[in-house]
């Protein structure tokens, strides 16, 4: 296969595979109102794609295009040799658009609305390769009505190829044509052809002036069509311009150019759909942009009154969470003197009472103080089965009312302002709002016992290192070591080789109560230790139950939504990149003009 050809292939089918591309974008509906607007373009731009396709290898569509008196009717009379359509110079002739075609052709492959037209069949070699139509003018009074000439030129514009704009040294300014046809030009090629060379003045330079703001003017034609016309009923070919103009038409439109003519049209109109629906959604994004921050700021705002509430709820049972810390804590240490220190430290209470049964002289002291124990016993059972609880009423805290009231007012002011869909926050009810908290906050419930074991295991595993463990028994071996030194020193070295007295009972006591303040020091220090790591993790747990519980916000589908929204303009924005590949891969007929966009991205 010929390399042109495989290229001309392979663009065929990058075109296809982005016109599936943007059906497949084009197939869904979202709640953001600016997204369902491009939306619908699109598919209505596809119907004309498909169209566009459908006619891939049929003739080219060539219409004419220009205001009442800029002679359309004689040019087309002049394309093609003989008198076929009426002409007039004041008024508007063209009431129903005449469509002339070679009688070799099937007008019905050309994919127009033929009751809308005049057909003529006529044998001309401009025809060969592609078909005319005399369009009714566009600078009437009328107004789009129904049957008006406007309608019917808006409703036929669509399936031409190529516009031969016409125009006179009179109306070349005229507003109401160069608005309808900035309209009409996306999608097409163009010829810019002035008429009346018979008696008017060339005004092409500055018409192409006028014109160049807005169109690509690769050239301007001006033609005297009469005179043409005689030329071809002396059977001779027209001279200057128009013999120009019949050699464009003949070449530059010629079957072998209908394939790159049709892409390149269906190619523009893309982009330049493509391209509106671009700009209207940069218009409306920094909507959503600041709904997007809203809705943040709020999930940050009701998570950080929510880390408070519970640091707070868990700080009330600190000292049940020190004690379940301390005998983690002791349980990893095993056995050893500072550990034994621990135990004797967590179990005080246990021991002094236990002490108090050996001064009971009767029953009757036996039972009274067992009753007192016993009572102390429940009173702390109760303490931690309450702290338990709270554990579980974590769930009812930090979203009250008020929160809740204040970010549905916050959120639905932005959401109204992106023109989000109005069911989405509508429904944000307080009620429901209530109903969304519930149900988050039941989604941690039973996780958070868990976590709080975990922070309590953590925290007794970094607590009862080698190294921490090796740094308090050191010092406080250290004191029992000294004063075992000192007694050993005095017993079987002063007594015996230097017959000193032995160590008073005064040395002992001071040595125990030195030691007991030792020991307290030490484990008060430890102590402090793991309670000031113990409220860091409370705080840190807190500020994560909060996280879980606002993971998906009170506002889930607006979140969603502008997730959604974010990720479809950039599936646009990577459609909108290949097309403009596309475009400036495709070559474009040089002698063409085309809306002036497109003739910018080309260069």
């Amino acid at each position: 296969m010929p390399e042109p050809e495989l290229a001309q292939i392979e663009t065929l089918a990058r075109v296809d595979e982005l016109v599936a591309r943007l059906a497949k974008w084009a197939e869904a509906e979202s709640p953001w109102e600016p997204l369902n607007r491009g939306r619908a373009l699109v598919r209505r731009l596809l119907e004309r794609v498909e169209g566009l396709r459908m006619r891939l290898e049929a003739p080219l569509v060539v219409a004419t295009f220009g205001g009442t008196g800029t002679g359309k009717s004689t040019l087309v009379n002049a394309l093609v040799g003989q008198d076929v359509t009426p002409t007039g110079r004041q008024r508007p002739t063209t009431r129903r658009p005449v469509l002339l075609v070679h009688p070799k052709t099937e007008p019905e492959t050309l994919g127009l609305p033929l009751e809308g037209f005049d057909v003529v069949e006529v044998e001309a070699p401009v025809l060969r390769d592609l078909v005319v139509i005399d369009c009714p003018d566009p600078d009437t009074s009328e107004t789009d009505s129904p049957g008006s000439n406007l309608e019917r030129l808006r409703k036929l514009l669509p399936h031409c190829d190529v516009l031969i704009y016409t125009s006179t040294q009179q109306k070349y300014r005229s507003a109401r044509v160069g608005s309808e046809l900035g309209q009409a030009a996306t999608g097409c090629r163009l010829l810019f052809v002035q008429t009346h060379a018979d008696r008017d003045d060339d005004i092409r330079d500055d018409w192409r002036a006028h014109l160049a703001e807005h169109f690509a003017v690769p050239e301007v034609f001006f033609v005297d069509s009469l005179r043409a016309l005689e030329e071809q009923r002396m059977e001779r070919r027209p001279s200057g311009e128009f013999g120009r103009l019949l050699d464009v038409l003949t070449t530059e439109l010629a079957a072998s150019e209908r394939v790159r003519i049709r892409r390149s049209n269906l190619l523009d109109l893309i982009h330049a759909a493509l391209e509106h629906c671009r700009k209207d959604l940069a218009a409306e994004w920094p909507a959503v942009e600041q709904l997007e921050a809203a809705l943040a700021e709020e999930r940050e705002r009701l998570s950080r009154a929510m880390s408070d509430r519970l640091n707070a709820e868990l700080a009330r049972s600190r000292n049940l969470w020190e004690r379940r810390l301390l005998a983690a804590v002791t349980q990893n240490w095993g056995a050893s003197p500072f550990s034994a220190m621990l135990r004797l430290y967590s179990g005080i209470g246990n021991l002094i009472a236990s002490l108090t049964l050996f001064r009971a002289r009767s029953s009757a002291q036996m039972a009274l103080i067992g009753a007192v124990q016993g009572a102390r016993w429940l009173k702390s059972r109760r303490e931690e089965q309450s702290a338990e609880g709270q554990v579980a009423r974590l769930t009812s805290l930090g979203l009250g009312d008020d929160l809740l009231r204040e970010s549905q007012l916050v959120v639905a002011g932005y959401a109204q302002a992106a023109r989000i869909d109005p069911e989405l926050f509508d429904a944000a009810s307080l009620d429901h709002l209530r109903d969304e908290a519930a149900r988050m906050e039941g989604r941690f419930l039973d996780d958070a016992g868990r976590r709080l074991d975990d922070v309590i295991d953590d925290v007794a595993a970094s607590s009862s290192g080698f190294f921490v463990r090796a740094w308090y028994e050191v010092l406080f071996l250290a004191f029992v070591g000294f004063v075992l030194y000192l007694i050993g020193k005095n017993f079987f070295y002063d007594a015996f080789l230097k017959e000193r007295p032995y160590l008073s009972t005064d040395f002992y006591v001071t040595a125990g109560v030195l030691f007991v303040l030792w020991s307290g020091l030490l484990v008060l220090a430890f102590s402090r230790r793991l309670r000031r790591k113990l409220r860091k993790r409370l705080k840190s747990l807190a500020g994560e139950l909060a996280q879980i519980r606002l993971a998906h916000g009170l506002f889930p589908r607006l979140e969603r939504t502008c997730r959604d929204a974010g990720l479809e303009r950039d599936r646009l924005q990577s459609i909108a990149e290949t097309t403009a590949e596309l475009r400036s891969r495709t070559a474009r007929p040089v002698r063409l003009g085309a809306p002036a966009e497109a003739r910018l991205r080309h260069e």
